[in-house]
């Protein structure tokens, strides 16, 4: 069974924390997280985050509106209750497209913000009653919180690398024993 240590850096200020983060990296150390009070611009490269497939979502999310106000405006515009508003031809959905344009924009809006906003939400568990997964909540207010999970070889070189680079704390929270699979 192996076990890894949880070691919070705490810096004061975002650009050593960054330089950190990037010497850690080139030592081969991964990162495990960075908690920060602020929006740190070039954050999710240094530490090796993924893109997020959000964009993907969103464009999803857009489709599923055009879907839902084109269905709408068919039904009711030329099957349901078909009036000559405007000399718009109505047996015929395609001939009044661009009077429905709007409407169809509209939607396409509305229902890839809505999801969009469940998606990050529930992807991030911010829902009633979830735990906050922050490990110093003095990271939601001056300090920058690098965590890491890191066996004993490591932790000291991380120690190091932390210390070179003006850290304020190196806190050991324990450790994660971690069974082998088979």
């Amino acid at each position: 069974m192996a076990t890894k240590q949880i070691i919070h850096g705490v810096f004061g200020d975002e650009v050593p924390m960054m330089e950190a983060c990037k010497k850690l990296r080139a030592s081969g150390i991964r990162i495990k997280e960075v908690f920060t009070p602020c929006p740190v611009h070039g954050l999710d490269g240094i530490i090796g985050v993924p893109r997020t497939r959000l964009a993907i979502c969103a464009f999803l999310y857009g489709l599923t509106g055009i879907g839902l106000a084109t269905l709408m405006m068919w039904y009711m515009m030329i099957h349901d209750w078909p009036n000559d508003i405007g000399g718009k031809p109505t047996w015929a959905y395609y001939f009044a497209v661009p009077a429905f344009i709007p409407i169809t924009f509209e939607s396409t809006v509305f229902c890839a913000a809505h999801g969009m906003a469940l998606t990050y939400l529930l992807r991030c568990m911010l829902v009633p009653g979830a735990k906050a997964k922050n490990p110093d909540p003095r990271s939601t207010d001056d300090k920058f919180v690098v965590y890491l999970e890191l066996n004993d070889e490591q932790a000291k070189k991380a120690e190091a690398i932390l210390k070179a680079n003006s850290v304020e704390e190196v806190n050991y929270k324990g450790t994660i024993h971690i069974e082998p699979a088979y």
